[in-house]
């Protein structure tokens, strides 16, 4: 059965469903909404169990559970026309760090740019070294994500 948007704002002043994570090749947001059936082949497919039933039943990614290989099984498993094509760049989405790292406190921490495949995490020598993101390397996989001990990595869309 699919989600009934109307009957929201019985329990809530917002009718309107939160997508926060998006799954990758999904690049408009109301076709996604539109025709999703919610129906979970994706997040059985996903080798790397980080798609779930978000706001509405929706799939979302939650980088908490670990990071996305960018494998196309989510995509090839829906029935849906609401992915690109998966030879498209899946998403324009990078990591972003807050004030909170660990390293804006002079603590030494290296847990997301030891867990970041492609090297887009880097810190410079010194006693007061920050992370700095190479947005052109960063590929917004998540892996950064689940190893932060402060939860100061957020992936999200590049504005």
């Amino acid at each position: 059965m699919k989600f009934d948007n109307s009957k929201r704002n019985l329990f809530k002043k917002n009718d309107k469903v939160t997508v926060n994570n998006l799954l990758p090749w999904i690049q408009d947001v109301d076709l996604f909404l539109k025709n999703c059936t919610q129906c979970g082949d994706c997040i059985t497919a996903c080798p790397e169990k980080i798609i779930v039933k978000g706001d509405g039943g929706y799939p979302n990614i939650d980088f908490n559970f670990g990071e996305c290989t960018f494998c196309g099984q989510c995509a090839e498993v829906c029935d849906e026309q609401i992915f690109v094509p998966v030879k498209q760049t899946p998403w324009l989405k990078k990591a972003h760090i807050e004030k909170s790292c660990l390293a804006y406190e002079n603590v030494y921490c290296r847990s997301c740019s030891e867990s970041c495949e492609t090297q887009a995490l880097t810190f410079q020598i010194g006693l007061s070294a920050v992370p700095q993101i190479n947005l052109d390397l960063c590929t917004g996989c998540g892996a950064c994500v689940a190893p932060c001990p402060t939860s100061s990595i957020f992936i999200k869309e590049l504005a």
